[in-house]
Order: structure tokens, then C-alpha cells, then sequence
């Protein structure tokens, strides 16, 4: 595990603080209305913060266990400052999310993600995950909104 970094759960207060970086640690990409306030109320349970040693934000982690199949977790948004990248500190974030759902009696993890984040293709498949067939799900979240489906045992 990385070192430097203190964990801890969020809460809806991080909504204000994460929002906002968003959509240029994605590159310029419209994200922000991925993530609504409502996780950091809702889902703190399953999520984690990550911060430096002087508080600065580093990485986040939103995740839950689904609501219709208790043994199914779901990684719903997860964020790495680009400067942290490489670090291991998104390798952490999943390790510790798939301890937090198994301890929760999952058994098996999902997640998404475009089919244009080549980069977060390549962290799913190196953290396990196998692709859901078809290989892009077309119009997955509405109509143009294609997507890459994973699935891991835990």
C-alpha cells in the first residue's frame, strides 16, 4: 500500500471539494454531473478519501453495495489527482474498496467506464476485472452514452 496519504470516509462536505476538480482531472471532459451530492450522503459508508499529509485532496472512491443483489458491489466513480498517478494510490483505492464490500458480504465488484478512457480500461484489467460482453455496451446510459462493462470476483 502507498504511503503519505491519510484515509478516511467522506462526507457530503467533499461534494464541494471534489466536484470541482473533476472535470480537469479527467482531461477537460464534462464529469462533474457524474458525481451528485447525493453519494457523499448516501454512500460514505463504501467510499474513501485520500488526502496528503497538509490535507490536500489526492484521490476519492465512491462505491456501494446494490440495493436489489446484496452480494454485488459497485464502483460508481473513482478519482486519482493526475499528480498521484503511477503513485499506486488508485491500486489503494480498489484494494480497499473490494476489503470494505467483501467485509459487507460481497462477492463480486462492477464498474464502467467509457469506451474512449483507454487508460481506465487498462487499470481495470490490470486490477482484475473482466470485460462484460459485448465488448462496448451502445447506448448503455442513453442514447450515444456507450460503455465498457467489468465484473471481478472478490
Amino acid at each position: 500500500m502507498t504511503e503519505g496519504f491519510r484515509w478516511r470516509r467522506p462526507d457530503e462536505a467533499d461534494h464541494a471539494r471534489i466536484a470541482p476538480v473533476l472535470d480537469a482531472w479527467w482531461g477537460g471532459r464534462d464529469m462533474s454531473g457524474m458525481l451528485p451530492r447525493l453519494f457523499f450522503k448516501h454512500f460514505a459508508g463504501t467510499s474513501l478519501v485520500a488526502e496528503t499529509d497538509d490535507g490536500a485532496l489526492a484521490g476519492f472512491v465512491v462505491a456501494f453495495v446494490s440495493q436489489d443483489d446484496p452480494t454485488a458491489g459497485y464502483i460508481h466513480f473513482v478519482g486519482v489527482d493526475p499528480v498521484h498517478r503511477a503513485s499506486g494510490l488508485g491500486r489503494d483505492l480498489y484494494e480497499r474498496t473490494f476489503a470494505d464490500l467483501r467485509g459487507l458480504g460481497c462477492t463480486r465488484v462492477r464498474a464502467i467506464t467509457s469506451p474512449v478512457n483507454t487508460g481506465s480500461i487498462a487499470f481495470h484489467t490490470r486490477m482484475g476485472f473482466e470485460r462484460v460482453a459485448p465488448s462496448v455496451h451502445v447506448d448503455y446510459d442513453g442514447p450515444g452514452e456507450d460503455r465498457v462493462v467489468f465484473s471481478r470476483a472478490l
